[in-house]
């Protein structure tokens, strides 16, 4: 791993390579760091706190027992509700929430470094929205099913919860650029290689 390309915000370059080597064991299969962000505290901090964003999660760093250990606390970009950068005088501080109302946060981090960061989480947030909404219609559409009624004719019920606008919106949305976004889906662990094939051949099978 090319340790030049985490440090084109001035971060510290012994604390990303102390990080790499540690954090390279944690990754998963076809994950990789995509950025790197280092804490600086007015006084004198030999092992700086940090945080890395890979393609797949949001890793908090914070270094123990003088740098000998290293505590890792991290969220799968699935579970990220939403993040926040709050700019002060000397750093910026960044902020995590998940969809259960868990929040982290990280303070005295250079202001570049920080925008970085809230950058890409942004991208991965926009693409997460998405899919919770595809989601949440697949939930509605499955509990609109059929409802027996003393034994009755069983009564169909319509899925109104959602607009039809919204689901003509859908069905009217270019098939390759459904199948640009199922592939990003796919290359950030969000959805299965099976089930990008699936989608992939139900879409083209419509076109």
């Amino acid at each position: 791993m090319n340790l030049r390309q985490f440090l084109n915000e001035e971060q510290d370059p012994k604390a990303v390579e102390k990080l790499l080597v540690r954090i390279n064991s944690l990754l998963t299969s076809q994950e990789s760091v995509e950025y790197i962000a280092v804490q600086k505290k007015p006084a004198l901090n030999i092992s700086p706190d940090c945080i890395a964003l890979t393609n797949r999660r949001i890793i908090f760093c914070r270094p123990r027992n003088f740098g000998l250990s290293m505590d890792f606390q991290d969220y799968g970009w699935q579970d990220v509700l939403d993040c926040h950068i709050k700019e002060g005088i000397i750093g910026s501080t960044f902020t995590m929430r998940t969809v259960r109302n868990f929040s982290n946060m990280m303070d005295y981090l250079p202001k570049a470094q920080a925008r970085k960061l809230y950058q890409f989480a942004q991208e991965i947030e926009e693409q997460m929205r998405g899919v919770r909404r595809e989601k949440d219609l697949e939930t509605r559409r499955a509990s609109a099913g059929g409802v027996t009624v003393n034994n009755a004719t069983p009564i169909i019920a319509q899925p109104q919860a959602f607009p039809q606008q919204q689901t003509k919106l859908i069905e009217s949305e270019d098939p390759f650029a459904v199948l640009q976004k199922l592939k990003s889906l796919s290359e950030h662990g969000v959805i299965s290689p099976e089930e990008f094939e699936n989608k992939k051949n139900e879409i083209l099978s419509r076109v």
